[in-house]
């Protein structure tokens, strides 16, 4: 079975279809779905739907590009995070990208949210853009190797994949890994432990290919994994049991 590490199923444009996406999900094997926060205002209605469907798994936080949006304090977040289905804190981290100006309000929320994960005994989701110097300097500072957790969607170099595993984190690879532009990204994929790949799809964005440009979901995932394969040259059953195990050996509360 293939397990998808970072969704967002409770978007619009795609809750209206989860039925048919489930249907899918079981289709093409895909045993679990973690579907991940991005503020605190949607966060109950994502609670409402991953408790009505086992496959479903959910985490909480607030990413970082929501700049107007309720401010999560450490205690909100470890409180929230006792739900019997929330496995992770997150989405966090660093985002120059989207955003310019001062960010400090940015690093603010990050280190909250480090902070709450080590609380709580959560694992840390990280999203990074354009920001990897300070995600990684930031995650030293707050000691996330305390927590552990995921660089998702990951997009940077295998110096920054380095940096992250040196803390204990996984890599996860979203469809861009599939894309023809993504040569360094492929590399970094070749040279990955195999106990440190996850694999995701972000939906409902960055369907790979040979879906690139159409509404992306869980079922997908298994083009991620089939192109990890293709690039390691290795079956492709090797990258479903390497990725699911380390889904379960990170996100442990599904397990305990």
């Amino acid at each position: 079975m293939f397990v998808d590490s970072h969704c967002h199923l409770d978007f619009p444009e795609l809750v209206v279809q989860l039925p048919d996406i489930l249907k899918k999900m079981q289709d093409n094997r895909v045993s679990h779905a973690l579907c991940v926060s991005v503020n605190l205002p949607d966060w109950p209605g994502l609670i409402d739907i991953v408790e009505q469907h086992s496959p479903l798994w959910a985490s909480v936080g607030v990413h970082p590009d929501y700049e107007d949006t309720v401010e999560p304090d450490v205690q909100c977040l470890v409180e929230q995070s006792r739900h019997p289905k929330v496995v992770a804190i997150g989405e966090t981290g660093l985002d120059y990208f989207r955003l310019k100006g001062d960010l400090t309000w940015q690093r603010d929320r990050f280190r909250t949210h480090i902070r709450a994960a080590r609380q709580a005994g959560l694992p840390l989701i990280i999203h990074t853009r354009a920001s990897s110097e300070d995600t990684i300097a930031l995650m030293r500072e707050e000691r996330a190797e305390e927590a552990g957790g995921v660089m998702h969607c990951f997009t940077e170099s295998w110096e920054v994949a380095c940096h992250a595993m040196e803390m204990g984190f996984y890599i996860s690879f979203s469809g861009i890994v599939t894309f023809k532009s993504a040569k360094d990204l492929q590399e970094v994929a070749r040279r990955m432990p195999l106990d440190r790949i996850l694999i995701e799809t972000d939906a409902p964005y960055l369907s790979p290919v040979p879906f690139r440009g159409q509404l992306n979901d869980p079922s997908k995932v298994i083009h991620v994994a089939e192109m990890l394969a293709q690039l390691r040259g290795v079956s492709l059953s090797a990258i479903e049991e390497a990725s699911t195990n380390n889904f379960f050996r990170l996100f442990s509360k599904l397990s305990a």
